[in-house]
């Protein structure tokens, strides 16, 4: 069995930053290409992806370490030795487990942590910590990892943050990439002696050194706005832009941005219209604000009152300040046929965040930049 990690998003689930972007349906239907360019991209169509996962419910915190992805768990149990008592497949992995075998503890691990039908194992969180600390007292990465993320949300143990960073410190000094990015964000949103924001984006420039698209944003952020880092807008942008291509929502709000002020490429109105489309189908309500604005005035793209009513008023669903108001302005220049049709685009609408982004909005929140935005308004003060 492959060793699976709890905080793992795109090595564990198989999923590169060429193929994770889900290719989605526009407000009028038309398909919409992904960013990836060549000569500021003839861009390419990809089928729709259909993914599932289950998080544990419980109290997140400030941020979750709780996304646990779900997998086909086909477990092959070779017959037993002729002569010895009949084990069930259960009973094998217990005894080989207990006798030290990293694969079993962390399949184990596993299992308890989701319950497994094949096997009849039912949920127990008690058990999946037990079989996850055998294999990390093993000095295994990924287990190590994996523990940090169960101390942290308080999964079959006390809740314990202390422990959690410890485990995420050791994971990340032995390779674990997701640890560098869980102990980042640790560092980057933690008060008092947590909060240790240059490590923080050291952990980043670690993590993004092997292509991570968590840590290319935070780190793409960084350079953008200066925080802890020269400003550094084609690195910003190189970062963002391969965020984006893995298929981070954020990552292409604010790549359209760039794209529209010529930060680090040269000024495209096209590409930062086309990329806010992206993030608007994956229910990122800032881009449908920006872009509902940029087609109503008409100024830095072609107008589009209709498909601009149709942002505005999903964008009210999700209590977007100022996005109702927007809306009704614009009902009063259409058409009754046409306002119609808006309005039934827009009840039709269904956000089709990409696994990359429901994996950042679950496990480290809906605005991770914020953080930096923080930090960055805190150094601002101190300088005053």
């Amino acid at each position: 069995m492959n060793k699976i990690s709890i905080m793992v998003l795109g090595i564990s689930l198989g999923i590169s930053t060429a193929n994770a972007q889900e290719a989605v349906l526009s407000l009028t239907g038309d398909s919409i290409v992904t960013i990836e360019n060549s000569e500021e991209g003839t861009p390419k169509k990809q089928a729709d992806q259909s993914t599932e996962t289950e998080s544990v419910d419980t109290d997140k915190g400030i941020f979750s370490f709780l996304n646990f992805w779900k997998k086909d768990n086909t477990v092959s149990v070779t017959e037993s030795t002729p002569g010895a008592p009949k084990e069930t497949p259960l009973e094998k992995m217990t005894r080989m487990a207990a006798e030290g075998d990293l694969n079993t503890q962390l399949t184990l691990g596993y299992m308890y942590l989701y319950g497994d039908s094949a096997l009849q194992i039912e949920q127990d969180y008690a058990k999946a910590f037990k079989y996850y600390e055998m294999a990390a007292n093993q000095n295994d990465n990924v287990a190590i990892n994996n523990l940090g993320s169960l101390y942290y949300s308080g999964i079959g143990t006390p809740r314990n943050l202390l422990k959690a960073t410890q485990m995420f410190s050791k994971a990340a000094e032995l390779g674990n990439t997701e640890s560098m990015v869980n102990l980042g964000f640790i560092y980057i949103s933690g008060q008092g002696e947590l909060y240790r924001p240059q490590e923080a984006i050291m952990l980043f420039e670690k993590a993004s050194e092997v292509k991570n698209p968590t840590a290319d944003f935070m780190l793409g952020y960084a350079y953008y706005k200066g925080f802890l880092v020269d400003k550094d807008y084609i690195k910003a942008f190189n970062l963002m832009k391969r965020s984006a291509n893995a298929g981070y929502d954020e990552a292409m709000y604010v790549l359209s941005e760039m794209y529209m002020n010529g930060s680090g490429t040269p000024q495209n109105y096209g590409n930062g219209v086309k990329v806010l489309d992206l993030a608007v189908k994956q229910g990122n309500v800032p881009a449908m604000m920006q872009l509902g604005y940029i087609l109503a005035n008409g100024e830095k793209y072609t107008k589009n009152v209709y498909k601009a009513h149709i942002l505005f008023n999903v964008a009210s669903v999700y209590g977007a300040e100022g996005a109702a108001e927007r809306r009704d302005i614009l009902r009063k220049g259409m058409k009754i046929e046409e306002l119609l049709q808006a309005q039934a685009a827009a009840e039709a609408y269904k956000e089709k965040p990409s696994e990359l982004t429901q994996y950042i909005r679950q496990t480290f929140g809906k605005d991770v930049k914020q953080y930096i935005d923080k930090g960055l308004s805190s150094q601002k003060k101190k300088s005053k």
